[in-house]
């Protein structure tokens, strides 16, 4: 048997497998990590996600709370938003720019 079948760490088909391995790792990572499951086809954003998303405070969501400006259930001390109704008052506050 000649050395044309060995197989090393070097090899180009090895490298680009890991490589390709490295990425599909990747990838998954950010699938799980970015992961919202539904719950009756709705999905639920923490009041940390709804600020960091929307760039507002949370005393702010505090007082859209406070004047139910944006409807919120809780669940013992966690607040949760529906993503739908996050959408709606975005969707019901879009103005066009004036031409």
């Amino acid at each position: 048997m000649g050395n044309d079948n060995l197989i090393t760490q070097s090899d180009e088909r090895i490298l680009f497998f890991f490589k390709s391995l490295e990425g599909m790792l990747d990838g998954l990572e950010n699938l799980t990590e970015n992961y919202r499951p539904m719950l009756k086809g709705e999905r639920y954003l923490t009041d940390k996600e709804v600020s960091e998303r929307l760039k507002l405070s949370r005393r702010v969501l505090q007082n859209y709370r406070d004047e139910s400006r944006l409807p919120f259930c809780k669940l013992g001390g966690k607040i949760l938003y529906r993503e739908s109704d996050i959408q709606r008052m975005l969707g019901d506050g879009y103005q066009d720019a004036p031409r």
